[in-house]
């Protein structure tokens, strides 16, 4: 959705302290404050956590830890938040919310928000992230704390989703002082991202105006700040501002002054808000007892806060990484540590592969139609994909099918037969070596072959094969493989074909 006003967030947190009446209340007086700027636009912002699992069972209700206690102290229903969005929206107000768990995107899908917020902490949470990403919904995402190539990774998967994305700058020092602002990311941010809307997410103290001076003169054009109302028994925190503090800050937005802080390069988090991230992260809980050597499914873990110092995090489940028990055993329902695992990133690989793929597409002057994914089948792993895999482009599949098949030189696919599905294959480029049953047939370019429903049959090539598969319908676990008990799980990645890489293949400058 294009934005032509800068907008200013009022983030609610936990001030509505678990009164409907008391978060109204805020909405109400922050709107008084909002009339005079109509240069401005306005969006309030909820947090959404499904406290039920996202605390781990055995730290409910705990007051010794801060923020188990004061997520449950100011717990909400969804019929109460519904109640607070109404009166959002009454007011004029965009809506947005943050959540913290999988359960709360559903919700705010749900609940139709304008746009769905990423904190900080859950920056590089992959599988909140597959989650936010499936609903198509316009996301803001605050980077603090990350580097330069988890913020390119992030920005990419959105990309590769065509869901419009907005970066925030941000500290997650509680409260920030000047000298850890670190302005100038906002400049970097536009230099290394420019087709983004950049934004700056303040933690100051509510009396200090010069950060959002200096994020106005840097270009920065969605602001973010943690409000509140006080009352005779509710004091806020040392970086939420009340509606006058509110009101300041909208009138310093009109101004601009110059600042400094890092410039050109990523900023090195300090340990603090290292510290404050790793507090806030979702950890690796394990649901029956794992053994040494034992590959970690997502079907062996689940995620829970808060997490321990050195446990493997949610940011460490990547689809990329493999990960191996290295202790003897991991007991059900204990962390799972780092020093409990061994971690293989399999990314590199991966790229190699596609860049491989694309170079075979080039030869061969095949067209990839616009909107095409890639699943990369690695039967025996990533590793010996040269050996046995192959490269799938799904171009289209309704009644009808239609997939563009790679296999590199010295490549070759498992003996396997499907039930549903009856294809025909049309040799492309290359060489293609098909066994059915016990028939081996020789194809090159221009040759075509079906392959009737049940007929057990591999493929393999000797200088590399790009050939085309029409189909019927092509249907989940239809592909039965003798050989299926030794593949490893998963045994295909899915690579989402960019602009970049289709403009590459399709040989457009």
């Amino acid at each position: 959705m294009e934005r032509k006003k800068p907008l200013f967030i009022f983030e609610m947190a936990n001030n509505h302290q678990g009164s409907v009446e008391h978060g109204k209340r805020i909405i109400k007086e922050i709107r008084k404050v909002c009339d005079p700027f109509e240069e401005f636009e306005f969006a309030f912002k909820f947090q959404y956590r499904d406290l039920d699992t996202f605390i781990h069972p055995a730290y409910q209700n705990r007051d010794d830890i801060k923020n188990v206690k004061r997520f449950q102290d100011t717990k909400l229903s969804a019929a109460q938040f519904e109640e607070l969005l109404d009166e959002v929206r009454n007011n004029g107000f965009l809506a947005i919310c943050t959540p913290f768990d999988e359960a709360s995107v559903d919700v705010i899908a749900k609940q139709k928000y304008d746009y769905i917020k990423i904190a900080s902490c859950s920056f590089n949470d992959w599988p909140l992230l597959e989650k936010i990403g499936g609903q198509g919904m316009p996301v803001i995402a605050s980077g603090a704390g990350n580097d330069r190539e988890t913020i390119g990774k992030v920005v990419q998967f959105f990309s590769n989703r065509n869901i419009e994305l907005s970066l925030m700058h941000c500290i997650a020092e509680y409260p920030t002082p000047n000298g850890n602002l670190q302005m100038n990311q906002i400049d970097y941010y536009h230099t290394e991202f420019p087709d983004l809307r950049i934004g700056f997410s303040t933690h100051e103290d509510p009396d200090n105006m010069l950060p959002v001076k200096l994020a106005v003169a840097k270009g920065a054009v969605i602001f973010e700040k943690h409000v509140g109302v006080p009352a005779e028994d509710i004091v806020l925190n040392g970086y939420s501002a009340n509606p006058g503090q509110v009101y300041q800050w909208l009138l310093a937005a009109r101004e601009t002054y110059e600042a400094c802080g890092i410039s050109g390069a990523r900023y090195t988090p300090t340990d603090k808000e290292k510290s404050d991230l790793e507090a806030l992260k979702r950890g690796v809980f394990v649901k029956e007892v794992l053994h040494k050597g034992q590959t970690v499914g997502r079907e062996d873990i689940y995620l829970a806060f808060p997490c321990r110092p050195g446990q493997l995090v949610a940011s460490d489940l990547s689809k990329y990484n493999k990960i191996q028990i290295v202790k003897d055993t991991v007991e059900k329902d204990m962390p799972v540590m780092l020093e409990d695992v061994s971690i293989q990133n399999v990314s590199d690989e991966i790229l190699g592969n596609v860049g491989n793929i694309i170079n075979l597409l080039n030869e061969s002057s095949v067209v990839i139609p616009t909107g095409s994914s890639c699943e990369l089948s690695h039967h025996y792993g990533m590793r010996h994909f040269h050996e046995t895999g192959v490269a799938m482009i799904n171009c289209v599949n309704r009644e009808y099918c239609k997939k563009i098949l790679v296999l590199l030189p010295g490549q070759q696919h498992p003996s396997h037969y499907h039930v549903k599905k009856e294809e025909t294959f049309v040799v492309l480029h290359g060489d293609l070596s098909l066994l059915l049953d016990h028939d081996t047939k020789i194809l090159h370019k221009g040759d075509i072959i079906t392959v009737e429903r049940n007929v057990a049959h591999s493929f393999s090539t000797k200088e590399g094969c790009v050939f085309e598969e029409i189909s019927t319908m092509h249907y989940l676990n239809d592909s039965y493989y003798a050989e299926e008990d030794r593949f490893v799980s998963p045994r295909k990645t899915t690579v989402h074909l960019t602009k970049e890489m289709l403009s590459a293949i399709n040989g457009k400058e």
